[in-house]
């Protein structure tokens, strides 16, 4: 396997920990609507931007990992690990479908 992405060396996701910060915030924020019984459609627009938030840091990761990891496992040209970064993938997807 190549070195990005092995169980040694990842890629620096550091970033996103300020995203992840504010969406515990949000969360604590819908936990506190819910013991004051606020408006539900109140509660379920917080829900729906936590959703979001949690999709975009999704996204990143994918996005990092597929232009560092997967694509440096295909410059390597190793068919065996190739297609241990694709089943990987398909596990992934599949897993919360």
């Amino acid at each position: 396997m190549s070195e990005c992405c092995n169980k040694n060396e990842n890629p620096d996701h550091s970033k996103e920990v300020s995203r992840l910060n504010r969406i515990s915030g949000q969360i604590d924020g819908v936990k506190k609507m819910i013991e004051e019984r606020r408006y539900c459609p109140d509660i379920i627009t917080q829900l729906r931007a936590i959703s979001s938030a949690t999709k975009a840091v999704e996204a990143s990761l994918l996005e990092t990992h597929l232009g560092a990891c997967v694509t440096e496992t295909f410059k390597a040209k190793n068919k065996k690990d190739q297609q241990q970064k694709i089943e990987e993938l398909i596990k992934l997807f599949k897993r919360f479908d």
